[in-house]
């Protein structure tokens, strides 16, 4: 990595399928989280990574992922939201 003037180089590699691996320190200071949407800008021979909106935000029942501590089957969770 190298910083001049507020400019953060980093020299990354490409793969085999055209991938890219964004450095933490770039992916932290521009909030860059999975799902991000980025644009590649090419200009004059030069690549420009720029940052086109926030990440999607996540399903709302993603944060009780694994909480539950009933041991019911899926079944038996479903009857008792369908009143049955």
């Amino acid at each position: 990595m190298v910083l001049l003037k507020n400019i953060y180089a980093s020299a990354v590699k490409i793969t085999t399928k055209g991938q890219v691996t964004v450095p933490r320190h770039i992916r932290e200071t521009l909030g860059l989280t999975p799902e991000t949407e980025i644009d590649f800008i090419e200009e004059n021979g030069r690549v420009y990574v720029v940052k086109t909106g926030a990440a999607q935000s996540p399903p709302k029942v993603k944060k009780f992922r694994g909480i539950a501590t009933a041991k019911l089957s899926t079944d038996e969770i479903m009857s008792l939201t369908r009143g049955q």
